[in-house]
């Protein structure tokens, strides 16, 4: 898991710096956060059902969105009594940045997708 977690979080670092928001910023080290926080989660409940996870940055309309896919169709449970010490965190950062946690089944194929939506703060970037 610490690999898994180790590359998420050194792609999403140069995929902040692609969209030009700075990675060392309070904004992108929140991400970097919740980066860590969803991989470490698909890795540990999805691991049996899902050999692989995908994680997705995307800036657009003035957000940025987290999504990390993998195999599992399980939907965790997003209520508020029932998320773990590691969705509530991410939800609650989430919300910080005027944003929220979902998730959803997979488009395509089997599996699901957990998304943190952000608001992106002025003066974060280009840096």
């Amino acid at each position: 898991m610490p690999e898994a977690v180790r590359t998420a979080r050194y792609d999403a670092t140069a995929a902040l710096s692609e969209y030009r928001l700075d990675p060392e910023s309070a904004f992108g080290g929140t991400v970097l956060l919740v980066v860590s926080e969803l991989v470490a989660n698909a890795v540990r409940h999805a691991a049996d059902r899902s050999p692989t996870v995908d994680v997705t940055l995307a800036v657009g309309a003035g957000q940025l969105v987290v999504g990390v896919a993998d195999a599992d169709p399980r939907l965790p449970d997003l209520s508020p009594h029932m998320m773990g010490r590691g969705l509530r965190t991410v939800a609650d950062l989430a919300r910080a940045y005027d944003g929220a946690l979902s998730a959803e089944l997979a488009v395509r194929g089997s599996g699901k997708v957990v998304l943190a939506r952000f608001v992106i703060p002025d003066g974060v970037g280009p840096f």
